[in-house]
């Protein structure tokens, strides 16, 4: 295409990109009395998430307050750390 960039979601993204990262709200969820949630059923399929799975919690602090909490598949996080690490490690050894 053009280059020209188009709206999906609350991301832009270069048409033709591949691999194009997005951030969006999937669903509202509510937590029980026991601290308990439910991830809907479709976000689970979309995102190969079943039971077992592994799931990192990672946070953001801002003013000494939690304001952004996220869930990472524990094999992404594994991959993003190695991508990080790696060329380190080499570059040391």
């Amino acid at each position: 295409m053009n280059g020209k960039k188009k709206e999906e979601g609350n991301c832009r993204i270069a048409a033709g990109e591949t691999g194009a990262a997005c951030c969006k709200v999937e669903s509202i969820i509510s937590v029980d009395e026991r601290g308990q949630m439910v991830l809907p059923k479709e976000l689970r399929e979309r995102a190969g998430i079943n039971a077992g799975s592994k799931l990192a919690v990672a946070s953001w602090e801002k003013d000494g307050r939690i304001c952004c909490i996220t869930l990472i598949k524990a094999e992404e996080l594994v991959e993003m750390v190695k991508g990080q690490l790696g060329p380190i490690i080499k570059e040391i050894l």
